[in-house]
């Protein structure tokens, strides 16, 4: 598949954008409704992401880059190239959600709350999001003889976008499941957030073929593991103080 979409003279809009965009679009729209319902102001949701959607996207290609390095210092053109691909989650997620933190401190909102509201709206737009990985021809697992491989790179193989891209539509299905009726503390759902995509990125990971390394080691699998235990001790301790 051609990943430009629209071209006029010397201008290209690629699908990669267009699908992240959308994730955004969607992710917005979720996260005011679920804002809405939880008695917070929507309006702060734009505030909020007016400094941290760029970081996010600072700090996802920043931390695609960082772990590619050497290809990047002999290429340095190639940096600011994200429609090449390129984004790493993990880097937007903690990069985004630091300045959200400083932003959501210095104007006095409630930032556990935010979380919470906006973690089904994340997983969206990453199921959608992955959609660009595909029109990419990137993000793809070994070779298989499963009935769904998708012929890629000269063999079929495993399409670990659509597996992260299913993944992620039922943990937002569960986050606002949990949200509407299962709601008993602040942090509860962003906590359950990182620990059910953890756990479906640490699987996936496993069978893509492009994954960045850290000697022998898969980067995305580390921070899996390590994000899994924070928000495990972070939603005990969060659960706690609300019993309190």
């Amino acid at each position: 598949m051609n990943g430009v979409a629209i071209e006029i003279g010397p201008f290209s809009i690629r699908w990669y954008a267009i699908l992240i965009n959308l994730g955004i679009i969607v992710a917005i729209f979720v996260s005011r409704y679920e804002a809405k319902r939880n008695d917070l102001n929507p309006d702060d949701l734009i505030d909020i992401l007016i400094f941290a959607l760029p970081a996010g996207i600072i700090g996802a290609r920043l931390y695609y880059v960082l772990f590619n390095l050497s290809y990047y210092l002999d290429y340095p053109s190639e940096i600011f190239k994200i429609w090449h691909g390129g984004l790493a989650i993990h880097g937007g997620l903690i990069l985004g959600i630091l300045v959200g933190y400083i932003y959501t401190r210095i104007k006095k909102i409630k930032f556990l709350n935010w979380l919470d509201v906006v973690a089904p709206g994340i997983a969206l737009a990453q199921a959608i999001g992955r959609w660009g990985n595909f029109i990419n021809k990137e993000a793809y697992g070994y070779a298989s003889n499963l009935p769904w491989a998708i012929y890629v790179d000269g063999a079929y193989r495993h399409p670990t976008f659509l597996y992260e891209s299913l993944w992620n539509i039922c943990v937002a299905i569960l986050l606002i499941y949990f949200l509407h009726k299962r709601y008993n503390y602040k942090g509860q759902i962003i906590t359950s957030y990182a620990i059910m995509y953890s756990i479906g990125r640490f699987w996936i990971e496993g069978l893509r073929t492009d994954s960045l390394m850290l000697g022998s080691f898969r980067v995305a699998q580390l921070i899996s593991l390590l994000i899994i235990a924070l928000a495990l001790i972070l939603k005990f301790i969060l659960k706690k103080n609300n019993s309190e």
